[in-house]
């Protein structure tokens, strides 16, 4: 419905990826929906947890998508819950499309996300920490979460920051 607070998810439905940890941090959050967009070994697991946590009404699942831009174009929020994430490539994709990113503090997630700033981070594992995050992205705070989120985009990810880097590097070896 227009009028709910839609969360999404992407990646690869793997233990790693906490989604698990998601779903159940979608229990204290009555008025939000979620897409889990993806697939992957733990699907029946997510689906069936979803059924025992009575979420069926509030969660989609979305399948594997290879055109994302509309997903991030109706979301209010991008959460990505992960145990472990060596960088978090759908940070850097909702940093792209300016959505709000709230995630786990994975080592990854820690190193491209200052608290508070271009992202809001709760521990690893904690389901009602994640919650309580999410409800910090209020209609204001996105739209300061989303600018700083693409400013640290252009700043260290764009086409011309990486080719930059490259070049000092090359400039640096160079005899």
């Amino acid at each position: 419905p227009a009028e709910v607070p839609l969360l999404l998810a992407l990646g690869r439905f793997h233990e790693n990826k906490a989604f698990d940890v998601l779903l159940k941090a979608m229990v204290y959050l009555p008025s939000y929906w979620l897409w889990l967009v993806g697939g992957g070994p733990q699907e029946s697991v997510l689906r069936e947890q979803v059924a025992r946590l009575g979420l069926e009404e509030r969660v989609r699942f979305a399948g594997w998508r290879d055109e994302v831009e509309p997903l991030f174009a109706a979301a209010d929020v991008l959460v990505c819950p992960s145990r472990s994430e060596p960088l978090g490539n759908v940070v850097l994709e909702a940093w792209v499309q300016q959505v709000p990113v709230v995630a786990a503090a994975a080592k990854g997630l820690r190193q491209l996300i200052d608290d508070g700033v271009n992202g809001l981070l709760a521990p690893v594992g904690d389901a009602s920490a994640l919650a309580a995050r999410i409800t910090e992205v209020t209609s204001e705070r996105s739209k300061t979460l989303a600018a700083a989120g693409w400013e640290s985009y252009c700043a260290s990810f764009s086409q011309a920051a990486v080719v930059k880097r490259y070049l000092d590097f090359f400039k640096s070896v160079a005899p």
